[in-house]
């Protein structure tokens, strides 16, 4: 029998035919079998007659996840998955849901998960060389590790202090699934908006050049493009504003269900609802509304839809009513008065060490 690494040893069953019940629907057949081999006890035979395979092919599947437990993240996962208590971000129904938005953001250029021993979250960040790290988005321990386990992100030096997770192809494949059924439950329903999604044939090879920005949010887009006079049209200052709008949203989605857009119909009525100053969800959420009762109606709709929620310029200027190409201009706009209102609202710097 394959020993596992750390897993508990148990007394080996034979003719178990347990197929796992409390085991989450995510978790790979690899790690299945591997789980049941080296958990349960069962045997390579055993599980090939049941599989009705080869039994070297399930060798193959045990020895390949025996070799993923050198990823901190994946062996985690599997001690959890074993265990007789798992967490939450294991076992949630909706954990691709969870996961859709860092693959959102590690499929852009550029873009790491970055993971601390002794963690409790993993942060996405776009890392370029001659700038500063830029967060992007926070990540659950939980999930990071379903996604390591899944093979959709992948750290070429596990033994860093911390590590850097890059999304994989089948990270991709997998964005790009969830992203084509996202666009068909929005398509079946006429009054629905369509949000944006880029491309909509991302599986046709005609188009593979496009697949990078597939998942590019508007402010990603916008500061690679030019003005009038070479420079980019959002600066590096601009975008910085946006991102760290958006991830004071990507927080407080973490706490209990909001409603934004009733954020933003009460903005236009001039009663935009307080946020106690806690911690956590909770205060991320009062900074995003300190942020949009700050920049008022208007620019508070283009900052929130295309910062936080990735609408694309076209979406937002036919639901504001507003004309062709105006939606770039007023979102400059936004993002200018953002950095002003950040600027404004700097943490007071502490005492001298020393």
């Amino acid at each position: 029998m394959t020993k596992g690494k750390g897993l508990p040893a148990r007394e080996p069953q034979t003719a178990t035919r347990s197929r796992q019940p409390g085991m989450p629907a995510w978790v790979p057949e690899a790690a299945r079998i591997y789980l049941a081999h080296v958990e349960e006890g069962r045997s390579i035979r055993d599980l090939a007659r049941e599989a009705q395979v080869h039994p070297s092919t399930i060798l193959r599947q045990v020895r390949r996840i025996e070799s993923s437990r050198d990823d901190p993240l994946v062996d985690e996962a599997l001690r959890r998955l074993a265990g007789s208590s798992r967490p939450l971000a294991l076992t949630d129904p909706a954990l691709e849901r969870r996961a859709l938005p860092a693959l959102r953001r590690l499929a852009e250029p550029d873009a790491v998960l970055a993971v601390a021993r002794d963690m409790e979250n993993g942060v996405i960040l776009r890392e370029r060389p001659g700038s500063d790290p830029v967060r992007l988005h926070v990540l659950e321990r939980g999930v990071a590790e379903s996604m390591a386990l899944r093979g959709w992100i992948d750290c070429p030096d596990l033994g860093a202090r911390i590590r850097r997770y890059r999304i994989t192809g089948p990270g991709r494949e997998a964005l790009r699934r969830a992203l084509a059924e996202d666009a068909m439950a929005a398509r079946g329903l006429a009054e629905a908006p369509t949000p944006f999604r880029g491309p909509e044939n991302a599986s046709d090879p005609h188009l593979s050049h496009l697949r990078p920005t597939l998942v590019e949010s508007p402010l990603v887009a916008l500061s690679r493009r030019r003005d009038g006079e070479g420079q980019p049209f959002l600066c590096r200052e601009l975008v910085a504003a946006g991102e760290r709008l958006r991830e004071d949203y990507d927080i407080a989605g973490t706490g209990p269900a909001f409603d934004w857009e009733g954020v933003l119909r009460d903005l236009a009525e001039g009663a935009l609802p307080g946020a106690p100053e806690r911690t956590g969800p909770l205060a991320a959420r009062g900074r995003v509304l300190a942020a949009l009762n700050d920049l008022g109606p208007g620019l508070a709709d283009v900052a929130l839809r295309c910062c936080c929620l990735t609408e694309g310029l076209e979406l937002v200027e036919r639901r504001m009513g507003w004309s062709q190409r105006s939606g770039k201009i007023v979102l400059r706009i936004a993002l200018q008065r953002l950095r002003q209102h950040y600027d404004l609202h700097r943490p007071a710097p502490g005492p001298l060490i020393g």
